[in-house]
């Protein structure tokens, strides 16, 4: 075997446990010992670049220092690569302009609008002079503290002076009122859903590969339409109504529903009630700036000839609402990954519903019409017996039994 042979082969079998700089001076010694073309003829034989055998044969020239209680350097002192930053000092604050244009940067910038992807941060970074990889983009912005984030919903909107006032209002009557053994009621709508052979949101155990097949489009059926849940949760007993509207979510549909509660169930628990509280959201169809819900509730107050006392909470804070929790998370995922293919089905998932704690539901569909645009006029609204509270009275206000009503 001729000794170009012999270097491959010694070099093949020690390549594996050498490292950088044991490689190159393994080269070098070789180089060496061959003398004149030595480099070359090693060269050929192992791979290694010239540079770093004449670089081997350097340090062996200078002899090679350890010093005791020292880490063994493979490279000396500033050798290597130069790392981004040191190639371009001006980089980083460019990169940092681009992410954040608001707060860094210019805020009429184009790519304040666009999608901040790796390459589209690249081809803005080149225009500004900075020639740089989108490679090398990510590993800068992950050193830099950044990572891909999706959207959170936590911000409620403006959020009002008196909120935490009103949450206090609204306890004080409550507890007031339940320790009085009088009804507390939570009202609200739940999200509208389509009727049909549609897509619903979660999984459900059933034989594998055998999925539920659901329509492609959510288009709404027009035989079937949509359903409107309205909610009543009685926070005494731990108990709900649900109406299952076929027609539109108004304040008479709202009431309506109130109403259907008290006489399937609230009126039992409270024979001896001296008034209704409801808490209800700031908006829709119970919101407190709805004429048509206070002249509803004026009838309901009539009918059942006690006051009803209605506390709505502040803008923005809808999922403080007791129902919100307490009834329409467990429906949600008592009927998850099932298509409502029915208003029947959609009834008896919600009847279905209870909870570790003895939650009991009651739901009815209700087909009734209940027709949008519905005007109050000023001399229907001045007849309600409004009494609004000294504390934002546009918020907590109590209706009182009209003395001349047909129900008196």
């Amino acid at each position: 075997m001729e000794a170009d042979e012999l270097i491959t082969a010694r070099y093949v079998a020690l390549e594996s446990v050498l490292d950088e700089r044991q490689r190159r001076l393994y080269a070098a010694v070789e180089a060496k010992v061959l003398g004149h073309g030595g480099v070359k003829r090693v060269h050929e034989a192992t791979g290694v670049a010239r540079g770093s055998i004449l670089a081997g044969l350097k340090e062996l020239e200078e002899g090679i220092e350890v010093v005791a209680g020292e880490p063994r350097r493979i490279r000396r002192a500033g050798a290597g690569r130069k790392t981004l930053i040191e190639q371009d000092p001006g980089v980083q604050e460019a990169l940092e302009r681009l992410v954040e244009p608001v707060t860094r940067g210019d805020p009429e910038s184009p790519l304040r609008w666009t999608c901040k992807s790796l390459m589209q941060l690249s081809r803005e970074l080149a225009a500004c002079g900075h020639t740089i990889s989108h490679v090398s983009v990510g590993a800068l912005l992950k050193n830099l503290g950044y990572s891909l984030q999706g959207n959170r919903k936590t911000l409620e909107g403006t959020s009002h002076p008196d909120r935490n006032a009103q949450f206090e209002f609204i306890n004080e009557k409550i507890e007031t009122a339940l320790s009085a053994g009088q009804p507390v009621i939570s009202v609200d709508t739940k999200k509208k859903e389509l009727v049909g052979q549609y897509k619903n949101g979660g999984k459900e155990w059933r034989p594998q590969g055998e999925p539920e097949a659901v329509k492609v489009h959510d288009f709404v059926d027009p035989e079937l339409g949509r359903a409107n849940p309205y909610g009543v949760y009685d926070l005494g007993s731990n108990s709900a109504w649900v109406s299952v509207g076929t027609d539109h979510d108004t304040a008479s549909f709202a009431v309506a529903t109130v109403r259907r509660w008290w006489f399937a169930m609230g009126k039992a628990i409270y024979p001896d009630a001296k008034e209704l509280m409801i808490t209800a959201d700031g908006g829709g169809s119970n919101g407190s700036r709805v004429r048509l819900w206070k002249l509803e509730l004026q009838r309901l107050a009539d009918e059942l000839a006690i006051p009803i006392r209605v506390s709505h909470f502040p803008p923005g804070t809808s999922k403080w609402n007791k129902i919100e929790h307490r009834l329409f998370s467990y429906i949600s995922l008592n009927w998850r990954g099932q298509p409502l293919v029915s208003h029947e089905v959609i009834v008896n998932l919600i009847a279905a519903t209870t909870t570790q704690k003895g939650l009991k539901v009651r739901a009815q569909l209700d087909t009734n019409p209940y027709p949008k645009g519905i005007k109050v006029s000023d001399q229907e609204f001045a007849s309600i017996c409004l009494d609004r509270d000294d504390f934002h009275g546009e918020w907590n206000y109590i209706i009182t039994p009209n003395p001349t009503s047909a129900y008196m």
